[in-house]
């Protein structure tokens, strides 16, 4: 009994020791490999902080409003006899527009003219017969009166008439109409939209730290999606006198002559306008920045006893234009940082510099990608 107990134990006894040596013996090598492991270099592009003359900008998006643009309607109801124009075409102010119909509106208008013509003409006879005392003076006043409320009322009765002839307030572009000939209007019915086109305004935003910086007759540069190629100049002419509370934000209205009707109401702009004097800066390319919730980090390559590597370095960075950001403190001109595969570097990491330029492109301060 003793005997198999002990044959038990010593059978455990070499399982566990070369299990546990087994184990051991995989750690020594497998350290062993870490520890003689060669060092993995990183293929990075690389560029030197430059210097370069930059003017101090504000940018803002904006939408283009009308100087002029309205919806027409009619005040009266009526049945349309005429329309005096094509969608889509230019229209001068003044030019009859539609033209609802006046065939009643007419008639009493002739009616209220005899009714006139007879209350002046009794107002005259009663004025003769006063001036030999053959008629009292309240009779005259009477007849006066008359002939002053038929004037009236012929007057009301053009202005109705003037109500069913519409015009173009301003010239301008007309839209699409809403409405056909021989069709009955109630009052209050759209008919057709005219909007001007030249000039036009662009309302903009700023923040209100950028008050002291804008005024009226402040020049600014315009872009569209529409005409990527084409930069439209103007100038700020109103700024609205109040700040907003829930943006601390300021309203800006510009002008801008648009004589060939590129730029339309409710088009998408970008702004851009300059202040102060121009300034030299320390720019990079955006590329080789890590924006991070604790601070902006570049990689900065050092020379380690012949082996190209990489530190880590803290910068603040200002405005951006294009490609290019400015570095405000961390680097200095001449210094060098990593562009590109800034996700497979550490720091210290050895590194070795390419300068093909597909795998990372020149960085511009106003980039035209070309589409392939």
């Amino acid at each position: 009994m003793r005997l198999r107990m002990f044959l038990m134990l010593l059978v455990t006894g070499l399982v566990f020791g070369l299990i546990f040596g087994y184990k051991a013996i995989g750690n020594y090598f497998m350290n062993d490999f870490f520890d003689n492991m060669p060092e993995s270099t990183a293929t990075i592009t690389a560029t030197d902080v430059k210097q370069e003359r930059w003017s101090q900008t504000l940018t803002s998006v904006g939408n283009f409003v009308a100087v002029d643009g309205t919806m027409l309607s009619n005040q009266v109801a009526g049945v349309i006899t005429e329309i005096g124009f094509k969608n889509g075409e230019q229209v001068e102010q003044g030019q009859l527009l539609f033209q609802l119909d006046t065939d009643v509106e007419e008639a009493e208008l002739e009616r209220l003219e005899v009714a006139l013509q007879i209350a002046q003409t009794e107002a005259r006879r009663l004025e003769r017969l006063q001036a030999s005392q053959n008629v009292s003076e309240s009779e005259l006043d009477r007849a006066r009166s008359e002939a002053a409320q038929a004037q009236a009322m012929l007057g009301t009765q053009r202005a109705l008439i003037r109500q069913k002839t519409i015009r173009a307030p301003f010239a301008g572009v007309a839209g699409l109409r809403t409405v056909n000939l021989g069709q009955f209007v109630q009052p209050g019915t759209s008919l057709v939209s005219v909007t001007s086109f030249s000039p036009i305004y662009l309302n903009f935003s700023l923040a209100e730290q950028h008050l002291s910086r804008v005024a009226p007759g402040h020049p600014i540069d315009v872009t569209v999606d529409s005409q990527p190629d084409l930069t439209f100049s103007g100038e700020v002419t109103a700024i609205e006198p109040r700040v907003h509370e829930s943006t601390r934000t300021i309203e800006v209205q510009a002008t801008l002559d648009n004589p060939d009707g590129e730029l339309r109401p409710g088009m998408f702009g970008r702004v851009r306008m300059t202040y102060g004097e121009p300034r030299e800066i320390n720019v990079i390319p955006r590329t080789a920045v890590q924006f991070n919730p604790f601070g902006n980090v570049v990689y900065l390559l050092i020379d380690d006893d012949g082996t190209l590597r990489v530190r880590q370095r803290l910068i603040r960075t200002g405005q951006t234009r294009g490609d290019l950001i400015e570095v405000t403190e961390g680097l200095e001109q001449g210094d060098r940082v990593a562009t590109s595969g800034l996700l497979k570097l550490r720091n210290n990491s050895a590194v070795e510099v390419t300068d093909d330029e597909d795998v990372q492109p020149p960085a511009e301060q106003d980039p035209q990608p070309i589409n392939r």
